[in-house]
């Protein structure tokens, strides 16, 4: 009787360059495109709005962090109102060609694995749709890194309604949601400790699901 083998899964830097490679999240005209979520006026307007709005209470003087800045869509639009942003994601190929494609003097783009790297010094650190695509062990490692500053903006795909947090899955393209779960930093197994939070934005997709942006002060 042969024992049952389990899933060895990807290292996520290959799991990352796969969803990008294959065009996973759509986009099969780009080299590089992060999906609908970075994409849809409808889910990325509000959620730019409220930060720009955040930034420009601090009258753009925080330095600003970008995990997992993906094609860097939505993250273009935050620059000129931060003193200095440091845009970071795992995938080398993205990274280079979002160097060529944007540029400020006080700009730049890190190529790191944000679980496993030492991160920029900065007041504020944004990660959006990041987290629910990774697995539970990856978040708390990444959380155990964000005391270091003031400021966290965390957007997450969850359910509507009532859900069961943090369902623990390996890196991939997909979220939690077919599991009825979403990524709740504040629930078990994380009980993430800030000082404060509040919902900058909420955007109800299909009655089913919603893109939540929360203000953590740390």
């Amino acid at each position: 009787m042969t024992s049952k083998k389990h899933k060895i899964p990807w290292p996520t830097k290959a799991v990352m360059e796969q969803i990008y490679e294959k065009h996973f999240w759509g986009g099969n005209d780009s080299d590089f495109y992060s999906g609908k979520g970075s994409h849809d006026p409808k889910i990325i307007q509000p959620y730019i709005d409220t930060v720009i709005r955040f930034l420009k209470s601090h009258n753009g003087q925080l330095t600003v962090c970008d995990l997992g800045c993906g094609d860097f869509n939505v993250g273009r639009a935050f620059v000129p109102f931060t003193k200095t942003y440091v845009a970071i994601d795992i995938v080398e190929g993205l990274i280079e060609r979002n160097q060529r494609l944007f540029k400020a003097n006080h700009l730049t783009f890190k190529c790191l694995d944000i679980a496993k790297d030492d991160l920029p010094k900065a007041d504020c650190v944004i990660i959006r749709q990041v987290f629910q695509h990774l697995s539970n062990l990856e978040i708390q490692q990444i959380l155990d890194k964000l005391s270091a500053y003031k400021y966290l903006i965390l957007t997450e795909h969850i359910p509507v309604g009532e859900f069961t947090p943090n369902i623990d899955i390996i890196a991939n393209s997909q979220n939690r949601l077919r599991h009825n779960s979403g990524v709740d930093v504040l629930a078990e197994p994380f009980n993430f400790k800030v000082k404060r939070c509040d919902v900058l934005s909420e955007v109800i997709l299909d009655n089913e699901s919603r893109i939540t942006t929360t203000l953590f002060i740390l």
